[in-house]
């Protein structure tokens, strides 16, 4: 658990410091949110790479996170700036398991 809550911080601001001084900033509010959605995707992939969680649990707890962003960013902004944040997630929760997948245990965390 302290292993995914350190991913999610350090996503969250690898990927604020990349959109707000290299990618061109849409203002810092908005940059730390999209930071926020690629750091939780991570600490969140990281944590669900465990043999507890089934195939079912990992897809409900990820829809949950989706949610949880479009809530958070609907909230804060509007629905337009809002659904980039799910594709990021999604990106990275798919990364994570695409690369997880080359391994002979089938998870980064092994």
């Amino acid at each position: 658990m302290q292993r995914a809550i350190i991913y999610s911080l350090a996503g969250t601001i690898v990927s604020f410091l990349l959109n707000y001084f290299l990618l061109g900033s849409q203002g810092w509010e908005l940059d730390l949110y999209y930071g926020f959605a690629f750091g939780s995707a991570w600490g969140m992939a990281y944590f669900l790479d465990d043999i507890r969680f089934t195939l079912p649990q990992k897809l409900g707890i990820s829809f949950l996170g989706m949610g949880l962003l479009i809530v958070i960013g609907v909230l804060l902004f509007d629905l337009e700036k809002a659904v980039p944040s799910v594709i990021k997630f999604s990106m990275v929760f798919v990364a994570y398991y695409l690369i997880a997948s080359f391994r002979s245990s089938k998870s980064l965390r092994n």
